[in-house]
């Protein structure tokens, strides 16, 4: 499988089996209407959002990624497409249904999926040998989760982020965006409405540079 972004081939690294393909949709249904402050859709991200999201990400420098509310890897499995065959992506996901089925349906020996809160990044990051991120890119609630575990993870999400490192964001609405700017040196904020729902995009850094 070739990445026009990487020139990598991935070859065999990663194989999607075809629960992913016809399953995936209706588990995030399931557990929307079990936990939709979790989720915030009814349905996984767009293909025209997941490209809008990962267009800033450098894949050629890109070596340790993180993904906070992977759901059942829509944008994980891009990431994995596009990744170098030597970087590592850290999933990080709450729900012990789309851990299980991200383990089961995703064989990719790049891929670390950790069943945690992404507040205990920084401890997840040490356990795997690393540091810093070079991206964090999330699309867990910040709206509908409290106050105090909101800035906990922005907090120690900008502390791990690697020297002109991003943390790329999407949401269904602005809520955030004024935490975002409190925290982070410099945001950009875009919109993409193909998809339910439309989102808003939120590409953040730690310094003032823009790349």
């Amino acid at each position: 499988m070739n990445s026009s972004h990487t020139g990598h081939a991935v070859s065999n690294k990663q194989r999607i089996s075809s629960r992913t393909r016809s399953g995936h949709a209706l588990l995030f249904a399931r557990n929307f209407f079990r936990h939709p402050r979790m989720l915030g859709s009814i349905v996984p991200s767009s293909r025209f959002l997941i490209k809008q999201l990962l267009e800033p990400v450098d894949w050629a420098q890109a070596r340790v990624i993180v993904e906070y509310g992977p759901g059942v890897g829509s944008i994980t499995t891009e990431i994995l497409r596009r990744m170098r065959p030597d970087a590592s992506l850290i999933a990080i996901e709450t729900n012990p249904e789309f851990v299980s089925f991200l383990r089961s349906s995703t064989v990719d020996e790049r891929l670390h999926v950790v069943e945690a809160s992404a507040e205990s990044v920084v401890e997840i990051l040490r356990l795997h040998g690393h540091e810093k991120a070079s991206y964090i890119i999330s699309g867990i609630p910040f709206s509908t989760i409290s106050a105090p575990l909101r800035e906990r993870i922005l907090r120690k999400t900008h502390s791990v982020l690697a020297p002109h490192g991003s943390f790329l964001v999407y949401q269904f609405s602005t809520r955030v965006l004024q935490d975002l700017r409190r925290i982070f040196r410099y945001v950009r904020h875009q919109f993409e409405p193909f998809n339910v729902l439309p989102a808003h995009l939120f590409f953040c850094r730690p310094d003032t540079a823009s790349r």
